[in-house]
């Protein structure tokens, strides 16, 4: 069991479909679960910065809003910085792992996960897949994905 505040960081290629789902989808799971006080920061970013100071993909939102997750944010781009401010830095999928992987610098705080980390029991695919080229079930799947992944981060790391 983790002690003290944590901070989590969410990460896709753009911030516009995945990220800013997964970063709504686990607030929502830790305020259903009166938790709170356990996190300093909860965000998302992307690693380019193409759609920056953008509001996330209609269909990203819509789904959450299906869902009861209210969705609040704008794309930005993960900087250095980001390593010794978050805890945990957790993507999408490999490409995101890799690009994390080249950006982080030396002895910073930050642990790079895929999200996929916490699929404990194999029920879905371990890699969050990008949806933006396909239709709304890809944005579905990611959202039962992230739901899920975010109650197995909470049961294994509080």
């Amino acid at each position: 069991m983790t002690k003290g505040k944590i901070s989590v960081a969410f990460v896709c290629l753009g911030n516009i479909c995945r990220s800013p789902m997964a970063e709504a989808v686990f607030k929502k799971v830790v305020s259903d679960h009166g938790l709170e006080e356990r996190f300093s920061k909860i965000d998302s970013f992307g690693t380019g910065n193409w759609h920056k100071g953008e509001c996330p993909d209609p269909r990203s939102a819509a789904t959450c809003r299906k869902h009861g997750v209210p969705v609040n944010h704008h794309a930005q781009q993960i900087k250095k910085s980001s390593f010794e401010e978050f805890d945990y830095v957790i993507c999408m999928d490999e490409s995101n792992m890799r690009n994390l992987q080249r950006l982080k610098p030396p002895g910073t705080k930050g642990k790079i996960f895929l999200f996929g980390h916490w699929n404990t029991n194999g029920k879905f695919n371990d890699i969050v897949e990008d949806p933006y080229y396909g239709g709304d079930e890809g944005f579905e799947y990611n959202f039962k994905q992230v739901t899920y992944f975010s109650e197995e981060f909470l049961r294994a790391e509080l």
